[in-house]
C-alpha cells in the first residue's frame, strides 16, 4: 500500500524529537532552498541555485505540477531533511539533511519514500549524480543501499549511479 498523501510519524528521534515525514508542498520550497545551503557536504547557496535556474518560485511550481515529487522530515524545530525526484525521468534530484540529523537513518527513509513515488510513476530504473570521491559520504551511502555505477559522468563531473528493479 502506498503512503501517498499521509503524514507519517516514525520512531526516528533527533534531539528528543519525534520526526514527522510528509509529502512536500509548494509552500515548503523556501525552507528547502535555505536548508540546501546548510548541508555539511555539497551545500549550495540560494544564489548558486539561482545561477542554475532554480528559485523558490520554480521549485514551488515543480512541486505543484507534480514534476518534482518529494518528502520532508520535520521536527518541532522545523525542516531537518528532504528528498526530491523527477517524475518524468526517474532522476533522484536531491537528498539533503541538516548536519545535526545525519547518521540517524533519515536520509535512507526519505530516499526510500521518493524511490517508491518514482516507481509509482512507472520507473523501473532510477538514476542520480553522486561524487566519485570515496571520501565523500554520499559515495558510500548510495552504494550501500544498492545503487550501482553506470561508468558515466554528468556535466558537473558527478558519477551517474542507477537503481533498478532487476
Amino acid at each position: 500500500m502506498s503512503t501517498a498523501g499521509m503524514g507519517m510519524r516514525r520512531g526516528h528521534e533527533a534531539a528528543g524529537d519525534v520526526l514527522l515525514f510528509r509529502r512536500a508542498r509548494p509552500d515548503d520550497a523556501r525552507e528547502c532552498v535555505r536548508l540546501r545551503g546548510m548541508t555539511r557536504e555539497n551545500a549550495i547557496s540560494e544564489e548558486r541555485l539561482r545561477n542554475y535556474g532554480i528559485t523558490v518560485q520554480s521549485w514551488a511550481a515543480d512541486i505543484e505540477s507534480g514534476a518534482l515529487p518529494g518528502w520532508l522530515a520535520r521536527s518541532s524545530d522545523g525542516l531537518v531533511g528532504y528528498c526530491f525526484g523527477a517524475s518524468k525521468t526517474g532522476e533522484m534530484v536531491v537528498l539533503a539533511l541538516h548536519p545535526e540529523h545525519e547518521g540517524q537513518g533519515l536520509g535512507k527513509k526519505l530516499l526510500h519514500l521518493v524511490v517508491q513515488d518514482l516507481r509509482d510513476h512507472g520507473h523501473t530504473r532510477l538514476f542520480l549524480g553522486c561524487s566519485a570521491d570515496p571520501m565523500v559520504r554520499s559515495y558510500g551511502f548510495y552504494r550501500h543501499l544498492g545503487w550501482k555505477s553506470t561508468g558515466a559522468f554528468d556535466a558537473h563531473g558527478d558519477e551517474l549511479l542507477e537503481f533498478t528493479d532487476a
